[in-house]
């Protein structure tokens, strides 16, 4: 009896993934911006670095997708949220592992790396940061 490598979703389900959520500062004015940039949307300096950003943030507003675009049908209704990190920066993900009807404008919610959609039946899957509620 011969031994089968395992499957690629199981491997990505069983590792102990280490994501970072990742931005950029402006060394002249201070603006955070997500995703990074080249050049900052504030004052137009070219003098950003990158940071790691707090994964931990709260519901600035959000609606809830009932009619998904081709692809998505089999996720809907899904969530997408505007999010004010907790250093101020803003992001606009889904959110997962809740239920439409039990969110709400400031509830607190950190980021998880999950599984956004898969490519076909065979296809690849795609994965990326959303945000839950914190789990206590």
């Amino acid at each position: 009896m011969g031994i089968s490598a395992p499957s690629v979703p199981r491997v990505w389900r069983e590792r102990i993934i280490k994501y970072r959520l990742l931005g950029s500062k402006c060394a002249d004015c201070g603006k955070i911006s997500y995703p990074p940039r080249k050049a900052c949307p504030r004052c137009g300096s070219t003098n950003l670095v990158e940071i790691s950003l707090p994964k931990r943030g709260k519901v600035l507003s959000y609606t809830v997708i009932r009619t998904p675009p081709r692809g998505y049908l089999k996720y809907s209704p899904y969530i997408i949220a505007l999010i004010e990190l907790e250093n101020g920066a803003r992001i606009l993900a889904q959110l997962t592992d809740v239920d439409p009807d039990e969110v709400k404008s400031g509830m607190v919610v950190e980021a998880v790396f999950r599984r956004y959609r898969e490519q076909g039946e065979d296809g690849i899957i795609e994965y990326g940061i959303k945000f839950r509620p914190p789990i206590t």
